[in-house]
């Protein structure tokens, strides 16, 4: 028996995250006049190499070109192309569009590939009950309607056209608060909410945000930090409200979503992208400090691709080190730290536990998935 998913692509989705952009939402031609490469149909390929074995009895439903064709026709997928190609960029309505038409039909599941803002244009149009998955390409994914990675995407719906014991839920569409933001915080309003499939652990939970009220934790932290500046050696902050309020008791103005470089104690460059951030740390002593997403426990891959393998490579996993309160780690309700590069070789080069800086010379050991 035949079995018919639909696909959606949001070709621009994640432009923005290696340019330091934070998103792509109404950013697209910006990134790409800023050297952005798309990534979501690579991501795309990744989830449906997982249903190749299934090849002979699935058939897609989608939209012209790197909205979906293009992926299911190099893969070798049957698949039916629902409207008529258009020229220029695609766009909300776009999906939307792609939606309401695909939703027409009968589907197994509709997987859709973008970030916040493509679950937002999703959830808009999308029937009570039509059954959805989203494999994460955007930059800041907040929402618990994705699979933790693109392969756990293509697992879950491999699972559910098996015949697998897999549950229907619902899931919060989330986007960033960007008045909060404003405000100097990191937040995300409730959007609406998306059926869909879950089992084990492969749908993300919705992101904790907020800014940690751990103040007497991450002066610790700043403490230890202060005593060990390295002389010459460049320490790369990443994203997030630890490391920026960490940056802050350091007397240090960095961005709160952004990648930030730091000398001597003092900030070098501020807000880089991916092209500035390499050649700063190509051929030159370097620290990496990540933290964890609270709630989900990804460490690369969320909201800071600006620190690309190559940028990994050149400063070493021997340096990188996971900064993160107990009570954020908490969050995380045992479930593992996460890496999802989008390089199988660099993710697969990770020990199976990572080292986490969480007070004052105190280092946690805590397990690491590679997804």
């Amino acid at each position: 028996m035949t079995s018919t998913l639909g696909l959606i692509i949001n070709p621009l989705a994640g432009l923005g995250g290696s340019v330091a952009l934070k998103g792509s939402d109404g950013m697209a031609e910006q990134a790409q006049a800023l050297g952005a490469t798309p990534r979501a149909q690579a991501r795309t390929h990744q989830a449906l190499e997982v249903l190749l074995p299934l090849r002979d009895v699935l058939h897609f439903l989608t939209y012209p070109g790197a909205m979906g064709e293009g992926v299911l026709k190099d893969l070798g997928f049957s698949y039916e192309v629902i409207s008529s190609p258009h020229p220029g960029p695609t766009t909300a309505a776009d999906t939307c569009a792609a939606v309401q038409a695909l939703q027409a039909r009968p589907l197994a599941l509709l997987l859709f590939a973008g970030g916040d803002g493509t679950a937002r244009d999703v959830c808009s149009v999308a029937k009570a009950g039509l059954p959805v998955l989203g494999v994460p390409a955007g930059v800041k994914i907040q929402s618990g309607v994705y699979a933790v990675s693109p392969r756990a995407a293509g697992e879950l719906a491999l699972r559910l056209l098996q015949g697998g014991l897999v549950r229907l839920t619902t899931g919060e569409v989330r986007d960033i608060d960007e008045e909060a933001l404003r405000a100097g915080k990191v937040g995300s309003r409730y959007f609406g909410e998306l059926c869909v499939p879950v089992e084990g652990g492969f749908l993300q939970q919705v992101k904790q945000g907020g800014v940690e009220s751990e103040e007497l934790v991450l002066q610790d932290l700043a403490d230890w930090l202060n005593e060990d500046w390295e002389p010459g050696v460049r320490y790369v902050f990443g994203p997030g409200s630890t490391l920026h309020q960490l940056a802050e008791i350091l007397g240090q103005e960095t961005t709160l979503l952004g990648v930030d470089v730091l000398q001597d104690g003092q900030v070098i460059a501020r807000d880089v992208t991916e092209a500035q951030l390499f050649e700063l740390v190509d051929q030159h002593p370097a620290k990496l400090l990540v933290t964890a997403i609270g709630g989900q426990g990804h460490v690369l891959g969320r909201g800071n691709q600006q620190v690309s393998p190559r940028v990994v490579r050149a400063i070493g996993l021997e340096h990188l080190r996971v900064v993160a309160t107990k009570r954020k780690l908490a969050t995380l309700n045992g479930a593992p730290l996460r890496v999802d590069s989008g390089d199988v070789t660099l993710d697969n080069a990770f020990a199976p536990v990572l080292k986490v800086w969480a007070g004052y010379r105190e280092e946690l050991l805590y397990p690491l998935e590679v997804l």
